[in-house]
């Protein structure tokens, strides 16, 4: 956990401010009464559902990125150590919390909260401000899965397209596979 925590500690900071920030914005609104959370939320679920929507779309295409970029760097020359294979790991397993967590969130803001007469009024306060406590952490988790990507794709790029030499490319390995092809050619002639 600890290394994993270090291997992406930027684009947690990243996410980490981003759900801060959110939250700031929300806390600033002050208290409010049950009726204005009742009518806060009637007004903010077309929104919400639409950055759940967004998220869930978004966290699926990534997944479906990831399978690219793996067929690009086991299609390289080069020979990437474990290392890389297990930071494209911890991406698809962020993703893919967020993606469940964003498509809970999204069936939650289907429930008609706002149009119910049973529910008292007290709750509304306590329902508006979980929905936007976890609007901001679902924003924060994005954010930290795009900068992991991006991360990702900046260490694939210096590999195989400026062909620098990086800590994650092996050379044993590539070394090794130098020589084979030394030796393929060697005795084709």
């Amino acid at each position: 956990m600890l290394s994993f925590i270090e291997d992406n500690k930027n684009a947690i900071y990243g996410g980490i401010i981003a759900t801060v920030f959110t939250g700031v914005g929300v806390f600033l609104l002050g208290n409010i009464s049950g009726y204005e959370a009742k009518h806060l939320l009637k007004v903010s679920l077309s929104g919400l559902n639409m950055l759940c929507n967004t998220i869930v779309l978004a966290s699926a295409t990534i997944l479906a990125l990831l399978l690219t970029v793996l067929s690009i760097s086991s299609g390289s020359r080069n020979t990437l150590k474990k290392r890389y294979y297990k930071q494209v790991l911890s991406i698809a397993k962020f993703d893919v919390i967020l993606f469940i967590s964003s498509l809970i969130l999204f069936q939650f803001f289907n429930i008609p909260i706002a149009e119910s007469e049973n529910i008292p009024t007290s709750w509304y306060r306590i329902i508006y401000w979980i929905t936007l406590a976890s609007t901001s952490i679902v924003s924060g988790l994005m954010i930290t899965v795009i900068l992991m990507l991006y991360t990702a794709v900046t260490n694939l790029i210096a590999i195989i397209g400026l062909g620098e030499d990086h800590p994650m490319l092996s050379k044993e390995e590539a070394d090794k596979k130098i020589e084979n092809e030394k030796e393929k050619i060697e005795n084709e002639h």
